[in-house]
C-alpha cells in the first residue's frame, strides 16, 4: 500500500494544538465567570429577565471551558498527547 513507506517530515515537525486550546479555554473560563457575575448583579439590581438569560449563557460558556480544561489535563497526565 502506498501509505506504508511514507517519507517526509510531518511526523517529526507536527505540532499539537493542545497548548492553544488550553489558552483559549482559560480565557473563556475567566471571561465566562466574570460575565456571569456581572450579569447576575445586573439582574438583581434591575430585575429584568434578559440579564438572567445573559448570566445563564455566560455560566454555560464557563462550564464548557472548565470541562475542556479537565479533559486537557487528563489527556496530558495520561500521556496520550504532548504539546510542544
Amino acid at each position: 500500500m502506498w501509505l506504508r513507506n511514507r517519507e517526509g517530515t510531518e511526523p517529526l515537525s507536527a505540532r499539537s494544538p493542545l497548548r492553544a486550546r488550553r489558552i483559549l479555554s482559560m480565557v473563556a473560563l475567566v471571561l465566562g465567570v466574570v460575565a456571569a457575575v456581572f450579569f447576575v448583579t445586573r439582574a438583581m439590581s434591575t430585575g429584568e429577565q434578559v440579564w438572567r438569560w445573559e448570566a445563564a449563557i455566560a455560566a454555560v460558556v464557563a462550564v464548557i471551558a472548565a470541562v475542556d480544561l479537565a479533559v486537557l489535563r487528563r489527556r496530558r497526565s495520561g500521556g496520550q498527547h504532548r504539546d510542544q
